[in-house]
């Protein structure tokens, strides 16, 4: 299930997706089917920015279309979780669960949300200790130096 976080989508699928998402948005026609491919290929984009700019065509499409709720909500927790908003992705993946309980896919993407957060927030803590033990070391050193000029 990790590899559904780390996977990125080809040049030539995105740019396939945006060109007939782009074509409808021109003649103001986007059908939900349009706006859907194209946000599942921005979310497994390797940049940010297109992740972000699919949450929202995904966020727009579970608000205005009850067909396809499952999908939107799987995708939005997938990009939400690549770009570390870990609590969004849970979020979505609980609402998912509240619709369809036993999606052994949903919920071993819920399990891998979790050692990211787990893994990711030991890492911050040693960073932050390692941080608090520098400054410490810092303000020893300092201490020490200025007992010696007295």
């Amino acid at each position: 299930m990790d590899d559904v976080l780390t996977e990125t989508v080809p040049t030539d699928d995105l740019k396939r997706f945006e060109k007939v998402y782009h074509e409808q948005l021109y003649k103001n026609d986007v059908t939900p089917k349009a706006q859907f491919e194209y946000a599942w290929c921005l979310v497994r984009s390797k940049y940010p920015a297109d992740i972000k700019k699919g949450i929202v065509l995904l966020q727009e499409l579970y608000k205005s279309h009850d067909e396809g709720q499952r999908d939107y909500l799987y995708y939005l927790a997938i990009g939400n979780a690549r770009i570390k908003e870990y609590s969004k992705a849970l979020s979505y993946v609980r609402a998912f669960l509240s619709i369809e309980p036993g999606n052994q896919q949903v919920i071993s993407l819920e399990s891998t949300i979790k050692k990211k957060m787990d893994k990711e927030g030991l890492v911050g803590m040693a960073m932050a200790g390692g941080v608090v033990l520098a400054v410490g070391a810092l303000v020893g050193l300092g201490m020490a130096v200025a007992s010696k000029k007295s």
